[in-house]
């Protein structure tokens, strides 16, 4: 009778308070199903490790705030790895935030652009004006950084008329936005050696934001699904069309790698 009454009390708060089946629905649960169902994935992608992606992997970051709401530092310097494969790397990003991982990025490719609402459409969605002003703290006044401004959703990304090596998928994490941007940089915006990488594809390096993977694998034309794998120790999804030796993701394995850090202040 509990498990009777406890329905009864679910479902009384959900007629007057309509708003928590959202809950219910971008539930991590409720989208792991999903993946099992259509792609067979329950421990989610594959993982290759950073030292796979760049050899002897070693990488600096000069600008880190240790703020909320950003990258861990494994996936700026991740970033800042992939442009190195290229010559004069072309990088685009979606969603800037402060502006942390395209100014990282700045320093070893040659063309940066990234793109973002503006402020006025930030403004019509409610957000605070400190949370406005935050965006591209670090990448403003860069020379080969250009700052885009618009919906990603409704952005006419054939206009750029130009093709990136290193793409960097991090702006709204809801399912339809993830497949709208895949869509859109899988259409306009690679090259036959073109990568891309989606941010949030796991809550922290060990566990799968499976609402992140549902919306990639949906994205992206099945024929690629094979070059789609986690970086281990990030919390980013990348595509690369090479061929590496993978392994499933376990949580609580013991480490394969450590890292070593140096942390230096400086006053801006």
């Amino acid at each position: 009778m509990k498990g009777v009454k406890k329905a009864f009390k679910a479902l009384r708060e959900l007629i007057h308070n309509p708003w928590l089946l959202n809950n219910v629905l971008d539930d991590n649960t409720v989208w792991h199903r999903k993946v099992i169902q259509e792609f067979g994935l329950p421990d989610g992608l594959s993982c290759i490790s950073l030292e796979q992606i760049s050899p002897g992997f070693h990488e600096t970051l000069e600008t880190f705030s240790f703020l909320g709401g950003g990258s861990l530092p494994t996936d700026i310097a991740l970033l800042k790895a992939l442009c190195r494969r290229f010559d004069k790397a072309k990088y685009f990003e979606i969603g800037t935030w402060r502006g942390e991982s395209v100014r990282n990025v700045s320093d070893v490719a040659e063309e940066c652009f990234t793109l973002n609402l503006a402020d006025d459409q930030m403004r019509r969605l409610g957000l605070s004006e400190d949370y406005i002003d935050a965006h591209g703290f670090f990448s403003k006044n860069r020379k080969n950084i250009t700052q885009l401004l618009g919906d990603s959703t409704v952005f006419d990304f054939s206009g750029l008329d130009k093709r990136f090596d290193v793409i960097f998928i991090d702006g709204n994490h809801h399912h339809e936005y993830i497949v709208s941007d895949t869509r859109n940089v899988f259409d306009h915006l690679i090259h036959e050696h073109s990568i891309v990488v989606w941010h949030d594809y796991a809550y922290d390096p060990d566990r799968v934001r499976f609402e992140t993977l549902h919306a990639i694998l949906e994205a992206v034309p099945v024929g690629f699904h094979r070059y789609i794998h986690h970086v281990a120790n990030t919390m980013c999804a990348i595509f690369i069309r090479d061929n590496f030796e993978v392994k499933a993701l376990k949580p609580y394995e013991d480490p394969v790698h450590t890292y070593e850090v140096s942390i230096k202040s400086q006053k801006l």
